[in-house]
């Protein structure tokens, strides 16, 4: 066994240990696929107001441009699956992955420990954590790792585990084994496309950003336009349905994070619990959650945009 073989074997089975789903590694270099199709993407103005997405172009296809001599990123899995949903069935829904404390304290802590791991274990080796809050294309590098494929609703799946789970980098200086894509295995299905409430999945693989519920829900800060009524489909923070209807979901298993679980109350709110919600509660339920993104007057924004 070579030494990037050896390297690379330690830390998969570190991330296992810290509770990582998987770990795949590639080659850190430009990605040359993914150029046209993020240029297309942003020039057919599909991100909406999501303006920080033109931004860093070049560091978003290029990992040695935001860390530099970089050789290897390191994509790593983290389930969320919940197979608990909330009581009341009239009530404005939430996406799973906000369920629990926010997923980038979660995750950055474990980065945190595994990139540590490494220090100790192979030595002088320098590099970066990334959890979707700066410019890498999360999706891109899973795939190109051999973590799963990029599916027609634009999201990563594995045939073993399905699609709920939260993709993390680490970006580093060391040359390691690396993985191979695997195959795509969407077939003929159109399931999400066919289900999506606001047909945001335009076409197989391309998702108009500026109509996807989690979107309008989460990133936009205007007032949702009008020409959505009755398509939200009760959702009032981010939404579940191309994941829920996708037949590879069939397989996810609840996760192991206890800090993912939801918040005591949050799942016996009823529907006028959340339609006569206070400030108060707000924090209260949502103290460390991904929620606090769209602030409480978003939130109230989106149930009373539903209530209408």
């Amino acid at each position: 066994m070579s030494l990037k073989e050896k390297y690379s074997q330690l830390i998969k089975t570190e991330a296992k240990r810290l509770g990582f789903l998987s770990c795949g590694i590639s080659k850190a270099q430009f990605l040359e696929e993914e150029a046209p199709r993020l240029e297309k993407w942003l020039k057919d103005n599909r991100h909406g107001e999501m303006r920080y997405m033109e931004n860093h172009f070049d560091k978003r296809l290029d990992p040695t441009k935001l860390v530099e001599g970089s050789k290897s990123v390191i994509s790593l899995l983290l389930n969320y699956y919940n197979p608990e949903k909330q009581n009341d069935e009239s009530a404005p829904k939430i996406s799973q992955y906000a369920y629990g404390i926010d997923y980038h304290f979660v995750i950055k802590d474990k980065l945190k420990a595994l990139l540590q791991f490494i220090q100790e274990e192979i030595g002088q080796i320098s590099g970066r954590a990334f959890v979707d809050s700066a410019p890498v294309l999360d999706k891109a590098w899973a795939a190109k790792s051999g973590l799963g494929w990029i599916g027609k609703h634009s999201n990563l799946l594995t045939q073993q585990v399905g699609s709920f789970y939260f993709i993390a980098e680490l970006i580093v200086d060391l040359e390691l084994d690396y993985d191979s894509p695997t195959t795509d295995h969407c077939g003929t299905c159109t399931a999400c496309i066919d289900a999506c409430p606001t047909e945001a999945i335009i076409q197989p693989y391309v998702v108009d950003g500026s109509k996807c519920i989690s979107y309008l829900t989460i990133e936009l800060k205007d007032n949702i336009p009008t020409t959505f009524k009755g398509q939200m489909d009760n959702w009032m923070f981010g939404c579940d349905v191309c994941q829920d209807v996708c037949p590879w979901n069939r397989f996810s298993k609840p996760h192991q994070e206890p800090l993912f679980d939801p918040h005591p109350d949050l799942l016996d709110m009823t529907k006028q619990d959340w339609e006569e919600i206070t400030e108060e509660t707000f924090k209260k339920v949502f103290k460390k959650s991904a929620v606090k993104r769209t602030k409480f007057s978003g939130l109230k924004r989106n149930i009373n945009f539903l209530k209408q």
